[in-house]
């Protein structure tokens, strides 16, 4: 995912709570692939001894489940909750109640957009290729457009099938990251909404730093993907 830090605290209505802070500073309110990061670790060094357990979020409690392999934790699912369109609660302000392919003027272009919140907000574009759109500059042009007062994730998707989606994203105060859960996640409702894949359906999203397994329904949005650790250290404040 993006660079940034999670910090992991104990709750009063759930097992454990992490706060996420972008590199830029700013508190980000849930991430798909921090979550299941936090839940390996939690398992792997004994903070934790059940499979299924749940995290406070800024965006809420989530429901995790981990998935062993020789004693360690391999593969975790999240229960991300549910995808919202309301265009008040993303925000994007474009005049509409939601906003699904819905034609939009932005970095000097002309883009059909849909937009989802899951905890966080993402704006997707469906394109038939990714590898050669110019990202740096125009991510940050979508990220600060007028018409997302909050700044947006975007994430740029091409279809391959009905199950299996490429995809890069430029993250909210990060710029583009290898990987990012939370928009997979919204990739996938904004793919089913616009007919391009179907619902309660495990849907394969490629990004550059692997791959994530999504499901899609009303009561929710499972996420499924392998955890692994990257390196161990020490850090002073």
């Amino acid at each position: 995912g993006g660079d940034g830090i999670v910090l992991i605290e104990n709750s009063s209505i759930a097992d454990y709570k992490m706060r996420i802070f972008n590199s830029d500073g700013s508190e980000g309110k849930m991430a798909g692939n921090s979550i299941r990061c936090v839940g390996k670790y939690l398992y792997d060094n004994g903070l934790i001894q059940k499979k299924q357990f749940t995290i406070e979020t800024a965006s809420g409690i989530k429901e995790l489940r981990v998935y062993l392999y020789g004693g360690k934790v391999r593969t975790v699912t999240a229960n991300v909750g549910k995808a919202s369109l309301d265009s008040k609660l993303i925000p994007v302000s474009v005049g509409s109640e939601t906003v699904i392919d819905t034609p939009v003027n932005i970095a000097d272009g002309k883009y059909n957009i849909t937009c989802v919140s899951v905890g966080n907000p993402h704006c997707v574009v469906f394109c038939d290729r990714i590898d050669n759109i110019d990202i740096e500059k125009i991510g940050p042009k979508f990220e600060n457009a007028p018409i997302f007062p909050e700044r947006i994730n975007t994430e740029f998707v091409r279809i391959v099938d009905d199950r299996t989606l490429r995809m890069r994203v430029w993250e909210r105060g990060s710029g583009e990251t290898f990987a990012c859960g939370t928009g997979a996640c919204a990739t996938v409702a904004a793919a089913c909404r616009n007919g391009l894949c179907g619902m309660n359906t495990d849907v394969r999203v490629k990004l550059r730093g692997g791959e994530l397994t999504i499901n899609y329904g009303e009561d929710g949005i499972k996420m499924t993907g392998e955890a692994k650790t990257a390196f161990r250290g020490t850090v002073e404040i």
